[in-house]
């Protein structure tokens, strides 16, 4: 070989050992760990779609810069199958494998497995959860962003609903494990406070079970009102199409893990639904950018659109704002801490607003709610209530970029 094709390999070698790690830094991992499987696989996609989603549009739109140099994202998905195990497992190889700084999971028993080991020293990792259940962001774990309404919230909401409507006697047929009992426990309590009778409650395992008929007939024997209902949406479906097969016909009001969004479009029936209260379909609040985002939702996952998809999107988007302003690839706790900095999201760029992060670390933004009544849905009602003030409410409606009328409820204590 000669001596100038030498010198050329050489450098040639030289450059690509400089560019390697390099070109690694420049992209920043982001893990997902839930259910891919089972019956709560469309949950757990719809989920997932939302953040691939979001790193898909940041990533088209040139990435995130952090001082001075740009960063794009990659996002590694993991089914846990709702076990927490197998949720720790993949967590711990996301992180030592692909050294993901941020891991999002959307099931409260793998949540809570998760938040045992995400501030493990030099394995920190931001847990992005998607849990409704109040006690996760009571558990003080500092590197926690949580993405939902508590559901408290909705409990207290469709309670008063249900009041309005005349309803006086329900039963429940909730899902299993800690997010379905303490939404029973919760609702129970709001319901029997104000005078009303809960005259069975059962629960029921909506992630392997398809035959609800023995925890339906034991309710439907009490002759309620309504059925408190919910879990996966697929497999609330089932229990919806079961109790109308056993003649059942009062209303139902649904826990927020199930959606009107996914549920009502798998009717075979949708008058089924008649008297359901439940989180209100994407598709009825309308911001500037709901439109758009819908298309190209529907245009590249050919799926219905819920609020997992929307919610994850969204807070996908945040922590990218937050990893821009906290000036730092892979700090997890400064990246945490600079969350407080990035809101508030409004619906002329989102397809949701969101309006801060509390000090345990859940994302803030209203809670809507609609029915259905003779077979059509109704307008949706929005609800700002972590609010003490007139004042502060008057000002987020100012800000606010939502067609719908947004309705000022304090949660009660």
């Amino acid at each position: 070989m000669s001596r100038s094709k030498s010198f050329i390999v050489v450098a040639a070698m030289i450059l690509a050992a400089a560019w390697a790690p390099s070109c690694g830094a420049a992209e920043i991992v982001i893990g997902y760990s839930g259910p891919l499987s089972g019956p709560a696989a469309e949950y757990g996609e719809d989920c997932f779609s939302g953040v691939d989603m979001a790193i898909r549009e940041i990533n088209a739109r040139g990435g995130i810069s952090i001082k001075g140099r740009v960063y794009s994202f990659r996002l590694e998905k993991m089914d846990d199958k709702v076990d927490p195990q197998t949720a720790i497992s993949n967590a711990q190889r996301l992180r030592k494998d692909q050294k993901a700084i941020a891991i999002f999971n959307p099931v409260a028993t793998t949540i809570v497995a998760l938040m045992k080991i995400n501030e493990e020293n030099r394995n920190e990792f931001i847990l992005m959860s998607y849990t409704s259940m109040p006690q996760i962001t009571e558990m003080g774990n500092r590197l926690l962003v949580n993405i939902t309404t508590p559901f408290t919230v909705y409990a207290q909401t469709e309670a008063d609903i249900a009041w309005e409507k005349g309803w006086r006697k329900g039963a429940m047929v909730v899902t299993a494990g800690a997010y379905g009992d303490a939404w029973r426990k919760v609702f129970g309590g709001i319901w029997m406070k104000k005078g009303g009778t809960i005259t069975a409650d059962k629960s029921a395992n909506y992630y392997t079970r398809t035959d609800f008929a023995a925890p339906l007939t034991e309710a439907l024997a009490t002759d309620p009102d309504f059925l408190l209902i919910g879990g996966p949406s697929s497999t609330t479906v089932m229990i919806i199409e079961q109790a109308r097969a056993k003649g059942f016909e009062g209303g139902f009001v649904m826990i927020d893990q199930a959606k009107l969004d996914a549920i009502y479009p798998v009717m075979r029936k949708p008058l089924l639904l008649e008297g359901a209260i439940g989180l209100a379909r994407v598709k009825d609040i309308h911001y500037p950018a709901s439109q758009s985002f819908s298309d190209q939702y529907a245009a590249n996952y050919k799926r219905p659109l819920t609020w997992e998809t929307v919610a994850n999107y969204t807070s996908m988007h945040a922590l990218a704002k937050a990893i821009a302003a906290a000036g730092t690839p892979d700090n997890v706790r400064a990246i945490r801490a600079a969350f407080s900095g990035v809101f508030p999201l409004l619906g002329d760029q989102y397809p949701m607003e969101m309006f801060g992060i509390s000090n345990h670390g859940r994302l803030i933004f209203q809670n809507v709610v609609q029915t259905m009544k003779h077979g059509k849905f109704t307008e949706p009602k929005v609800f700002v209530w972590w609010l003490k003030t007139k004042r502060e409410f008057d000002q987020i409606k100012k800000i606010s970029k939502g067609g719908n009328t947004l309705t000022w409820r304090p949660l009660e204590n």
